[in-house]
């Protein structure tokens, strides 16, 4: 078993190194402009469905206020780098994302707390409404450029250093999740009461969960900010919260596997679609409802992909061969 584990985390890095050198390679060579915005877009939302699917999928909490943290890392990423205290460059990119994910964390344990102790619809109530808090709070101050929103932010246009964040996002997520913290988690979402009954401080490990989701989504805003350049707190309503939902729903919840198809998906076809202007939402959503109808359960469902079962198939394949040729 050992050495099994071993060689999934050898193959993994080995194919993780592949898929960064080779999207590197393809965004420098082959990509237009157009086409590495699209990439940076969708490791944006690569990180906010893999996020949100922490707190819906893992912790099994409904929360429509994704957005919310998102623009809240938007915004003290985008403000820290107006600032001009660094020089505009990774090094700034990266102090901001930290101060961005710090904000967003106190006031996820801030709004966590007693929001967390409610359930189902009346938590997803709280967390829509916290959201628009957000909103009309940014539109309200001055200094985050109110209404007009935030502009002249240092862009930072490096596809591959978004995508090497995406890759590091996940991983941590992953790692986290299935840590022992992330065990008493997935307790937590399978039976509460149950779980409150073995000792485990179920409040606790809720925020805890709820404080990661916000972290993630703050580097998916400090990404945006950075990307974009330019800032409107609209940009962040309830939709784009349920947009996010979507994705996590659609690849399973409980899967960061269905998180990241769901969310290339849900970017890429869109895009693919954007000729026929008029019929691309018909197009879009009828898909939409038929993955539901012929997959309730997401796409993966809370299957993951496995570079284990692929070594185990591998091995198996050749030990047979070399019984055959004997």
């Amino acid at each position: 078993m050992k050495r099994l584990k071993k060689q999934s985390y050898i193959f993994s890095a080995v194919l993780i190194v592949a898929l960064f050198v080779l999207v590197t390679l393809i965004s420098t060579t082959v990509f237009k402009r157009y086409h590495n915005q699209l990439l940076v877009l969708v490791c944006i939302h690569v990180v906010l469905a893999v996020a949100l699917n922490v707190t819906v999928g893992c912790l099994g909490q409904i929360h429509l206020g994704h957005a919310g943290f998102m623009s809240l890392g938007a915004y003290a990423a985008g403000l820290f780098a107006k600032s001009g205290i660094m020089e505009p460059g990774i090094g700034e990119f990266l102090v901001g994302t930290v101060i961005a994910c710090v904000v967003a964390v106190i006031v996820a344990i801030i709004v966590g707390i007693p929001a967390l102790r409610l359930k189902g619809d009346y938590l997803a109530i709280i967390t829509l409404a916290f959201g628009e808090i957000i909103r009309v709070l940014i539109e309200y101050f001055d200094f985050t450029g109110g209404a007009q929103g935030l502009s002249q932010i240092p862009r930072l246009s490096n596809p591959p250093f978004y995508l090497a964040l995406t890759i590091v996002s996940i991983f941590i997520m992953f790692s986290v999740m299935t840590s022992r913290h992330g065990r008493v988690v997935l307790a937590i979402r399978e039976d509460e009461i149950a779980s409150d009954a073995c000792g485990i401080d179920t409040t606790k490990a809720k925020v805890f969960a709820f404080a990661l989701s916000a972290c993630f989504a703050a580097v998916a805003g400090s990404m945006y900010a950075h990307h974009m350049g330019i800032l409107s707190a609209k940009q962040f309503d309830y939709n784009y919260s349920i947009n996010i939902l979507v994705m996590v729903v659609l690849g399973g919840m409980g899967s960061f596997t269905g998180a990241i198809v769901s969310a290339i998906g849900l970017t890429v076809v869109p895009e693919l679609l954007r000729e026929f202007e008029s019929y691309r939402m018909i197009v879009y959503s009828l898909a939409l409802i038929l993955i539901m109808i012929f997959r309730p359960q997401g796409l993966l469902g809370r299957k993951e992909f496995q570079v284990s079962k692929i070594i185990q198939y591998v091995t198996s394949r050749l030990g047979r061969n070399e019984v055959d040729h004997v």
